[in-house]
């Protein structure tokens, strides 16, 4: 690579990193103190899909079906490998709910064992307010990733949610 090439491509990161946080609402990327979802007034602020990064944010809004928000976990529990709740942003989500009379939260974790056992936490979590809890219904690749589903699975997996019981 030509020097001067080099040497763009390292102010490019460097701006970047400068200039790129974590949305103060739902903990994606962002440019501003809000990402561009969170400072939109017409998305609905009492339907919250949770989210394990933010890539699966843009799986879900290429679908075009879903106008609520979102809040990234940062990961999923997993025991093996030291990830537990207190690793999460699950306390944020719960001051979440109550702050902001969430309505319904809908558990968009991967559906893999780390995943499955995220969304059945925090079912069992947000069983003490007065809040629907859904998870994405089947369709979705056990295994797989969101990332990685294409819009029509992922647009009948939000439409077809259900209650989860924990």
């Amino acid at each position: 690579m030509p020097k001067e090439d080099a040497l763009r491509l390292s102010a490019t990161i460097s701006e970047v990193r400068e200039r790129i946080r974590s949305c103060s609402a739902c903990f994606t990327i962002a440019v501003d103190e809000l990402c561009s979802i969170c400072a939109d007034p017409r998305r609905d602020a009492t339907v919250v899909c949770v989210v394990e990064d933010p890539r699966d944010i843009v799986a879900l809004e290429r679908t075009r079906e879903y106008t609520g928000r979102y809040h990234v976990l940062g990961g999923a529990l997993s025991p093996l490998e030291g990830v537990r709740p207190e690793h999460l942003r699950i306390a944020q989500l719960e001051e979440r709910v109550e702050r902001d009379q969430v309505r319904e939260v809908i558990l968009c974790t991967n559906p893999t064992v780390e995943g499955d056992a995220t969304a059945m936490y925090l079912a069992r979590q947000l069983k003490r307010f007065e809040v629907r809890v859904t998870r994405l219904a089947s369709g979705l690749p056990v295994g797989g990733d969101l990332e990685y589903a294409d819009e029509l699975t992922l647009g009948r997996a939000l439409e077809g949610r259900r209650e989860v019981e924990p």
